[in-house]
């Protein structure tokens, strides 16, 4: 699987990334079901190209390319992942 960015717990919401996203790939959306009942946001896997815009602009340092994720922090690949399996 090519590399992705993957969103982590440290995710405040604050919606920037969804902003700045070329392939709208980071849900739920603010207007989205769902959006109050999540703590974080989730990078589509799928379509994630990697270009890395997301975490240049993620202020509390959330987002990750998978292959740079600490150790702690590898399971949220399979998190995001998993919030679009449910759709």
């Amino acid at each position: 699987m090519a590399n992705v960015s993957v969103i982590t717990d440290l995710c405040t919401k604050d919606m920037k990334c969804i902003a700045v996203c070329q392939r709208k790939a980071i849900h739920p959306r603010e207007d989205e079901p769902g959006h109050a009942d999540v703590k974080q946001l989730f990078v589509n896997p799928k379509k994630c190209i990697d270009c890395g815009s997301c975490r240049a602009i993620c202020e509390a340092h959330a987002i990750f390319a998978k292959i740079d994720l600490p150790p702690e922090k590898a399971h949220f690949a399979e998190i995001n992942a998993a919030y679009y399996k449910k759709s």
